[in-house]
């Protein structure tokens, strides 16, 4: 995806040499790169652009920036869409419904990714055939690098932000505590493992947001390309590794700093291996006079802060709603049940052990969580103010199960006997239900309560 080459590099020595904005702009214009450059160059620009837009990217880049406005994906339009359906039915023989699922790795999106690819590749060959006597494309170049600072920065701050408010890869949820290690996903292994480690947590985040805010600043983008690409690397070696679906993402923002990087490789080997004097590099003027330019720079500066800004602001908001600056539950805790008794029997025997229940988890707000003996667990929505602040009213409240089981609904009234105790009656698949739960002591999990140590006289590692 590179397209170094030592004919873009005497860019430099043009925007430094005296003489007017005509004789500039015919130096430019004379500048001839190599057949290879100029290919390489159609191609970056149409499979970027491409991809751009049928990701999250743009979608992304322009809500940060104007908020109230909603864009869809290229892929949600025609043709994309019947594009990628098509070739995913006659070329790959996949059904490949287009469906919101939180996986950015679905088959659609490969299969989208493939004709993003194709498409570039003709679009590259149509572009050479019309334009082939054009001896470069620095202006355009230079254009299309502001466009991918700017999208790339907007994905770094997105999730430098997520990680230093602990949006993504929080501590464990209740559930987790109590689930079998080995019922663990890989990806949920390493959610777990960053999420009981906030110091590298909001490292990792500090690193993407470093990355990010270089960017916005053009005296700054190439340090901020390397931190970028380095940070990109080890996403994408993570999500590679732990079976996280953003692999196609990672690795295409990967792709887009190293794209920034590519005009000044030279000069990186030169600093890091050759020990070579290093020539300055001349800024990436967009313009012919210096009015213009300063005031490109000051639109920049002023459209990084308020990037910046805005996603700040929107963490914020989210860590107050749904993070963990967010109210708890008054039933919060896991609750182990200490007794349980299905239509009047303690120990019915015709029930399964799936059937009969563990634990209750009551973690946010509608949502509750039953843990049956076999470790199974189903999941269900409501309880409504008696997972609220306040236990005024004791029910009977609805709970409906989701999402495999929505026909298993029930209603219970709950009673408060205590801080850490508290009784269920109703009914729920047909059977009547009274449990005697008690609050466990979170404390008890050293996950929770091991922290850290500065010194270790012997390794703890259960």
């Amino acid at each position: 995806m590179a397209i170094h080459s030592p004919e873009l590099m005497q860019q430099s020595a043009i925007n430094e040499q005296p003489g007017s904005d005509d004789d500039h702009g015919a130096s430019v214009s004379a500048i001839r790169w190599t057949p290879a450059t100029r290919i390489s160059f159609r191609f970056c620009f149409a499979y970027l652009l491409l991809f751009s837009l049928s990701n999250q990217i743009v979608q992304l880049l322009i809500i940060d920036l104007i908020p109230k406005v909603r864009i869809p994906k290229l892929d949600r339009l025609w043709p994309m869409r019947q594009i990628t359906s098509w070739t995913a039915d006659h070329l790959f023989h996949v059904a490949v419904p287009l469906h919101p699922t939180g996986s950015g790795d679905t088959a659609f999106d490969w299969v989208e990714t493939f004709c993003v690819l194709v498409a570039a590749i003709v679009a590259t060959a149509v572009w050479t055939f019309l334009d082939r006597r054009r001896n470069n494309y620095i202006k355009l170049h230079k254009w299309f690098r502001v466009f991918l600072r700017f999208a790339l920065a907007s994905q770094m701050l997105v999730y430098g932000f997520m990680k230093v408010f602990a949006l993504q890869m929080s501590s464990p949820d209740l559930l987790k505590l109590v689930e079998l290690y080995g019922n663990f996903s890989p990806m949920a292994v390493l959610w777990t493992s960053i999420g009981v480690a906030p110091a590298y947590r909001f490292f990792a985040g500090s690193a993407e947001l470093l990355g990010g805010l270089l960017l916005l600043l053009p005296v700054t983008s190439m340090l901020g390309a390397l931190v970028c690409a380095a940070d990109m690397a080890m996403v994408f070696v993570l999500n590679m590794s732990y079976d996280v679906p953003v692999k196609i993402l990672s690795f295409h923002l990967l792709l887009i700093a190293l794209f920034l990087l590519a005009p000044d490789v030279r000069r990186l080997i030169d600093f890091f291996f050759t020990n070579r004097a290093t020539a300055a590099r001349g800024g990436p003027q967009l313009f012919q006079g210096m009015r213009a330019n300063r005031l490109a720079l000051a639109c920049q500066l002023l459209l990084g802060a308020y990037l910046a800004g805005f996603t700040l602001q929107k963490d914020i908001q989210y860590w107050y709603e749904w993070g963990g600056g967010s109210p708890k539950p008054a039933l919060y805790g896991i609750w182990e049940v200490k007794e349980m008794a299905i239509d009047g029997q303690v120990r019915p025997s015709l029930l399964t052990d799936a059937q009969r229940w563990r634990r209750v988890i009551f973690e946010s707000f509608g949502d509750i969580e039953i843990q049956g003996m076999d470790e199974s667990v189903l999941y269900f929505k409501s309880f409504q103010q008696a997972s609220m602040l306040n236990l005024d009213d004791k029910g009977p409240f609805p709970i409906v199960g989701y999402p495999g089981h929505p026909g298993l609904s029930g209603k219970f009234a709950i009673d408060r006997l205590a801080p850490d105790e508290l009784t269920l009656d109703g009914t729920m698949g047909g059977h009547n239900i009274h449990t005697e739960l008690r609050r466990v002591d979170l404390r008890q999990f050293t996950l929770v309560s091991r922290g850290f140590h500065w010194i270790s006289e012997y390794p703890f590692q259960r």
